[in-house]
This record gives C-alpha cells, structure tokens and sequence, in this order.
C-alpha cells in the first residue's frame, strides 16, 4: 500500500465555519476543499471525513501551517523522518520525533494529502472549546447530540456526496467510536487510541486516578481561551459561554481528590453515558492502539467487542505510547504511515475502492522485543494460561530490589513474607512515561528501557533464563496474598522482559488498592483451571470491602494485555510496589488510610500466590 497521487493540486480552508445545533448553541468548524493551482474549491460533491476536537481546531491550524510552510515544514518532516538515536544514552528522543514521519501529525490537524485525494475534512471545535459556543459537555450526552447534529449538517452540504466518515486520535477517537454506535452515525471510523472504559484505563485504575486527568484537564481548559481571531460577531456569546464554566470539571476533581466526595472517583453511572457502545457499532472501524498508551489494551478489547465480520474491522497495534502513534511506520519493515492507512480505509469503505486495506491483517501487532506479527484475532490462537508461583527462593538476578525473589512452575516449598514500603523511585519508571503521554521518554534510561532504578523500591520474582523463545499474547493476572498494616493498600504491578546483561524492561503493568478488590465474576474471564485471565473489579463505592490491619487479604490484579517475545537467555520478571506515582496517585482520604506503612506480600504453600499468563511456546522454565 503506497501513498496515490493526489488528484487536487490545492487545498482551500474556511475557517470558523457556523454549525447550529439542535438546541440552538453554534458550533464552529473548519472545512478543507479540494482545490484547483489557485486554491479555488472544487465544485464537485465529495465524501467527507469528519473529526470533532477539543484542543481548539486554531491551535491545530498553527500547527499545519508549520509543517506547510516551505522551508521550516520540509526541514521538520526531514529530521523527523532520518533522525535515529537508538543504542545510544539518548535513544528515548526518537520515541518523540519520529511522530511526524510516522503520519500522525497530519491525523491530528489539516490531513492536506487525504484532501487533495478527493476528500473534504470538517474539523469541528467541541462544545465549550476552541472556537464552539456553549460549556463543555465532555463527551457527555449533549456533545454526541452535537456530533449527530453536525453529521446531519455535513451530509445537507452541496459539497458532500452523502458518505461521511469520521476519524481522530484520542478524544476525537473517542468521540468517532460513540457516534459510530448510532443508526445516525458515520459510514465508516478510523480511530487511533481510542478508549472504551476510561474509568479502568485511565481515570481510576484499579481505583487510583493518576495524573494525567487533571493535567489533561488543565491542557483543554487553557486551550479553550485561546483567541479567536475569525469569529467576528459571535465573540460576546463566546465569552458569556467560557465565563459560565471557566474551569470546567477542574473543581470537581479536586473536590474528589481531597474527600472523596466526587461520585466519579467510583465507576459512578455517569460513565455509561461516556463509554462507546462497542457492540452496537456496525459500519467498518479501523482501530490503532499501543502497548503503553494511556488506554492500554483498549484497542485489543474493543476490537473483541466489536460484532464486525474480519475485514470490516482491523486492529493495528504499535510499540508506543499516547503521546507517538505510528512511529517508524512508512519505513522499510513497518506499515504504511497513519495518514496513508487513513486514506485507504475510507477509499475503500466510502468510495468503494476495492484496494485490499480490508485483507490486511486483521489484526497486525507489533510484537514488544520482537517484530510485526499477523493473527486472526488477538490475543494468538495457540497462547495458553500458564501458572508461575513467587517463591522467596533467590533469583541471582535483582541484588538492587528489595527483594530477589524467583517465579518458578511450581509452588513454594517454603512460608515466608516479604515487604515492601512506599518510596518514590518507581517515578523514574516506563510507567511515568505511559501516564504523560510518552513525553519522558526523551530522558531515556529508566524512563524507557531500564526499570532497575525503580526495582530498587520493588518486591522481585524472576524465572530463569529462556531456553527458546516463548510469546506472550493476551491479558494477565497476578493472584497475591497480602497482609496490610493499615485500613488500605495499594499495589502496583510491572511485568518486565530481563535481558542477559540485566536490563528490565516494563512489557505490562496493573495496580489494586485493596478495598476495590471485590470482583464481578459476570464480566471477568476465567481460565479451564478456574484461575482468573481478567479480574472485572466493579470499582463502586458499593463494593468496597474493608481491609483488616494484620488480616490476610488476597488480591487478584489485573495486567494490560500485550504481546511479547523472549528471546533465549531472556527471563520474566514481576515487580511489586507499594507506591507508583505518578501514574497511580490514590485520593488523599484512601492515601491517609495506607498511613503510608509498608505491606507484606505472603509466600505460602499452601495458599500460593501467582501470575496467571498465556503464553506461546516452551521456554523450559
């Protein structure tokens, strides 16, 4: 699949385009023509690709003008695209820059080439955001009453042809695959790192919030003051708008934060409202996740939820984080760049292009330690659960850890019980990197590759060496027994791959607090064995199970779902901590409670604890 020669040789932009909703509020939006060599529209009628955005459409109109200008554009897509620092003390800057030639910069703003393609994009400012009229509904009901609205608008245009797609990364992803669920929806989706349950997967984790929320929070906020130089007369609605929530959610969070008293600190109701109905989506969807995203295996899961027949839905999963999807892709052994698969999926879907983007795949993986790999779905057909029990018995391999503890395939022969306090080092973890987005990836070290540095505040249980390489593929569990010395706990979990010269490197990763460890057998998985592959924890306030200082208390942790190889000589590694900001940051009444003690992890034959993983291949341990 090659980038086709565009049919249009320019491109013509309006800007603050009014759309009235069916309450009356205005949206605006900005609608990129097919145009002739003196940027003239295209009287044609087109299909259309839609996105719906937060981040202020003006924003992303500076960013397409720098990577159009003549000289600064090309210098920028140049070095994005021939700078490579791997294997070198600054090999976390490519994990940034290669975001540009990886073509998600152009999914993000003006997609130049997929217009000139024959193609109209509308981008269009949320409610309460960018250039939009009203207060910030986010991705509540009336903004996808809004998203319905605008489809209705688009497809009314002179310049459509009735077929509307929609796309986007992240929120706009997001916003695509709720629309996608409604009769009234688009035609056809291409959404890159999206999310389908955002109170597991980032709001709350296993019951922490983490930083990013409030940081995101804060970035949309901010961004929806930015001036509006193209709205004319509508700048005193605006501004009535933006003063009746200047803030919006802001204080709620911190309410929430500081006593608890926010219902959505819990898997409150509100959140089905937010949530996409996966299952009622029936037009072609295209999803884009990766392993470290802020969504983690959101894109596997809504893949398996999605009723679509193989073709009509596609799965492509990048080693990567939120902040750089598609890098390497368009490079020699990668796939096509995101731009160029965008434009494909909706050739085919809604031009009826028969261009085979609906045989690849269907679903394509980037293997963690290994390379591009196809299945019929995910995770691999032949990975089966495999118990691995921690033993206290020494590895040899983590004298930095708090404790060298062994994963082995058999039960411990001996009790003992290991502890663990709260520190700070797992803030210098890949873990910290997946929570922003990837930004500190560009510190390289510990931030990326290397999780020794935060091991040192960490319980260690390691196999030994592979004797052939094995595959992980799929969702984990670690079943732990635990004794707290405080009314909570908090767990954090880090699955790393550990090289022969002793470098770890986090593959996956989970976290419980103690009190949200009640589990609805209705919506979890379980192996033949009995043994849980997925632990479903409601996460309301009226689950909560109260923890017994000096009790015994057993936890069953759910770990993201990846895929990996280890390579011969490689060995598996599990780390425990009692505290993994920022990625998980408790509320302050839950932090109170763990009174900041340390907590044992109980090493016991007869109620052993262990990590439950599927696993391809023998690796002799």
């Amino acid at each position: 699949m090659v980038e086709s020669t565009p049919e249009f040789p320019g491109v013509h932009i309006r800007r603050a385009v009014p759309i009235p909703v069916s309450d009356g509020t205005v949206l605006r939006a900005v609608v990129i023509s097919p145009a002739d060599d003196d940027g003239r529209p295209a009287s044609y009628r087109f299909p259309v690709v839609l996105n719906v955005t937060p981040y202020n459409s003006l924003l992303l109109d500076v960013i397409d003008r720098l990577l159009e200008a003549p000289v600064l554009g090309r210098t920028l897509r140049s070095v994005s695209a021939s700078i490579d620092l791997s294997g070198t003390p600054l090999e976390g800057v490519t994990e940034i820059t290669r975001v540009i030639a990886g073509g998600a910069a152009d999914l993000l703003t003006i997609n130049r080439h997929l217009v000139r393609s024959g193609y109209v994009q509308v981008i269009v400012d949320a409610r309460g955001t960018g250039q939009s009229a009203g207060v910030w509904d986010t991705l509540g009901p009336r903004e996808q009453l809004d998203t319905l609205d605008v489809l209705r608008w688009v497809r009314s245009q002179d310049w459509c042809d009735g077929h509307v797609g929609m796309a986007g990364i992240s929120y706009s992803a997001i916003n695509s695959l709720q629309a996608a669920g409604s009769p009234d929806g688009p035609d056809a989706v291409f959404a890159v790192e999206g999310s389908e349950d955002i109170v597991r997967e980032i709001f709350a984790t296993g019951g922490a919030p983490s930083v990013f929320i409030p940081l995101w929070l804060a970035t949309v906020n901010a961004l929806k003051w930015a001036p509006t130089p193209h709205l004319g007369t509508g700048i005193p609605r605006w501004l009535v708008d933006r003063l009746r929530s200047p803030a919006t959610n802001v204080g709620n969070l911190v309410r929430g934060f500081l006593t608890g008293s926010d219902p959505r600190i819990y898997d409150d109701p509100s959140f089905d409202t937010i949530d996409p109905t996966i299952e009622t989506i029936d037009v072609p969807t295209f999803l884009y996740g990766c392993w470290h995203d802020i969504f983690g295996g959101a894109a596997p899961d809504m893949y398996n939820r999605l009723t679509l027949e193989r073709g009509r839905k596609q799965l492509l999963v990048g080693d990567g984080y939120h902040g750089n999807p598609g890098i390497g892709f368009g490079e020699p052994g990668f796939p096509p760049r995101l731009d160029v698969l965008e434009r494909a999926w909706f050739d085919r879907w809604l031009r009826g292009v028969d261009n085979g983007i609906d045989r690849y795949g269907p679903v394509t993986l980037r293997q963690q330690g290994g390379g591009w790999s196809a299945h019929g779905r995910f995770p691999a057909p032949k990975a089966a659960p495999r118990r691995l029990y921690l033993t206290a018995d020494t590895s040899g391999t983590a004298g930095h850890a708090r404790t060298d503890g062994s994963l082995t395939s058999e039960p411990p022969f001996r009790s003992a019980s290991l502890r663990v306090a709260p520190g700070w080092r797992a803030t210098i973890s890949r873990d910290t990197t997946q929570v922003l987005a990837g930004v500190p990836a560009v510190l390289g070290g510990g931030f990326t590759y290397d999780n020794r540095f935060a091991e040192r505040d960490a319980l260690t249980f390691t196999t030994p060496p592979c004797r052939a390489s094995v595959v992980l593929s799929g969702p984990a569990n670690l079943h732990v027994t635990t004794v707290a010395f405080a009314r909570e706990a908090f767990w954090a979990v880090m699955v790393c791959d550990v090289d022969p010269d002793g470098r770890s490197t986090v593959l996956t990763n989970g976290a419980l607090l103690a009190t949200r460890r009640a589990i609805d057998d209705d919506k979890s998985v379980r192996t033949d064995d009995g043994d849980y592959l997925v632990a479903h924890h409601p996460l309301t306030r009226e689950s909560l199970l109260p923890v017994v200082p000096g009790e015994v208390t057993v936890l069953d942790i759910e770990l993201l779902s990846t895929e990996a190889v280890l390579h011969p000589g490689h060995r598996l590694r599990i780390d425990l901590f009692a505290a993994d900001a920022p990625r998980y940051v408790p509320i302050l009444p839950d932090r109170l409670r763990t009174r900041w003690r340390a907590q044992d992890v109980v090493v016991d034959p007869s109620n052993p604890s262990f990590v439950t993983l599927p696993v391809l291949g023998e690796p002799g341990w």
